[in-house]
């Protein structure tokens, strides 16, 4: 029989901030807690009355047309608007050749 090897598990590989961090959705005002080791300098109090790192997210399961069944844009960013309005301008100008 082969010699038997134990592999220990490296050390000093996983975050040392993992906590509670409130996610919140600022196209519903929907928000939840998880755990998570991402960098915030926001914070908000959550509903137990301690205050947690706040992430703000443009979309999330409660508005994402997938999830919700909405054919719903969500543009927070006026990305659609600008898209549009150099797509009128393309088209009024004629191409050159």
């Amino acid at each position: 029989m082969p010699p038997v090897t134990i592999k220990l598990m490296k050390k000093d590989i996983h975050p040392k901030n993992y906590r509670f961090v409130v996610f919140k959705d600022i196209s519903t005002d929907y928000a939840f807690i998880s755990k998570s080791a991402v960098e915030t300098k926001d914070s908000i109090k959550w509903e137990d009355g301690n205050e947690y790192p706040l992430v703000k997210l443009e979309i999330s399961h409660m508005s994402h047309p997938f999830y919700t069944g909405k054919m719903k844009l969500v543009d927070t960013a006026g990305r659609v608007d600008k898209f549009r309005t150099r797509y009128e301008k393309a088209k009024k100008t004629p191409a050159s050749k």
